[in-house]
């Protein structure tokens, strides 16, 4: 059996491998993945410490993080796309949502 601090820590380092990512990248398409990787960290936490702790909270909790990232997913790419069209970039540099 698997100690439970292997799977933490191996959600620790991909949600530093996603925050790195959010922070050093400048295609949108690039940072979705990384919050995902990000959200998916965390959720290989919580299940990791429900199995630890042997009550099912971490996992019911795991498919609300779910539907809020798919939520995510979908309002993030329709709001890309609706940018593509208009300025043919996924530049995060080149975004001015408040300018005509």
């Amino acid at each position: 059996m698997i100690p439970t601090s292997y799977y933490l820590i191996l959600g620790a380092l991909i949600f530093l491998i996603g925050a790195v990512g959010v922070i050093t990248r400048r295609s949108a398409l690039i940072v979705f993945m990384c919050v995902e990787m990000m959200l998916n960290s965390v959720n290989l936490s919580l299940v990791a410490l429900s199995r630890q702790w042997g009550n099912l909270n971490g996992q019911i909790f795991v498919f609300m993080v779910m539907a809020v990232a798919a939520a995510e997913v979908a309002v993030g790419l329709a709001i890309l796309i609706a940018h593509n069209r208009n300025s043919n970039t996924t530049n995060i540099d080149e975004i001015n949502l408040l300018k005509w």
